[in-house]
């Protein structure tokens, strides 16, 4: 695999190695001796998830705040643009954020450390991700910021996004 630095220091694109020839791929999504030194001292992960969504869907941009996560995001049907947003409290980069396209064509991975919002636009007809968490989820512990937060200014790709009642609701950074 190689490791592409993004601007937010810590979110990191990973390009696996594919083999591939005509009869198909494969790949390793995630092999603990090579790739541990994503996680944080003492950091494993705990928890597997898989989102189904259709073209326009936004989830995002969420956060927990009891037992912040790292995540390593993979979209294995389709395309999305995947945004991390840094919280990181004393962070030079606090309140920027990086966009990252991912397919099921190229199987690049991102890395998104604890300490960060996460959030994706589904950009094919639908799309299916998949993530690894370093702590496991906690309902009371949810936090979020509204996507079209206009101190962020994120230019998310499609316009007419599909989102929840309960995103369309969260508030924005400066109200945290």
């Amino acid at each position: 695999m190689t490791l592409e630095e993004t601007a937010l220091e810590g979110v990191v694109i990973v390009h696996p190695r594919v083999h591939g020839d005509a009869r198909g791929f494969f790949l390793e999504t995630w092999r603990e001796d090579d790739w541990s030194p994503l996680l944080g001292p003492g950091e494993r992960f705990v928890q597997d998830n898989h989102s189904r969504s259709r073209r326009g869907v936004l989830r995002g941009l969420h956060f927990q705040t009891r037992r912040p996560q790292g995540k390593l995001l993979r979209c294995v049907r389709g395309a999305i643009f995947d945004v991390a947003v840094d919280l990181r409290p004393g962070s030079s980069t606090w309140g920027r954020w990086v966009g990252v396209h991912l397919d099921d064509e190229h199987h690049a991975q991102l890395w998104v450390p604890a300490g960060f919002a996460h959030g994706f636009q589904v950009l094919s007809e639908t799309a299916d991700v998949v993530y690894r968490c370093t702590d496991y989820y906690d309902a009371g512990g949810e936090g979020g910021i509204r996507w079209d937060d206009p101190d962020l200014a994120i230019d998310w790709p499609l316009g007419d996004a599909l989102i929840s009642e309960k995103d369309q609701a969260l508030p924005l950074l400066a109200d945290l």
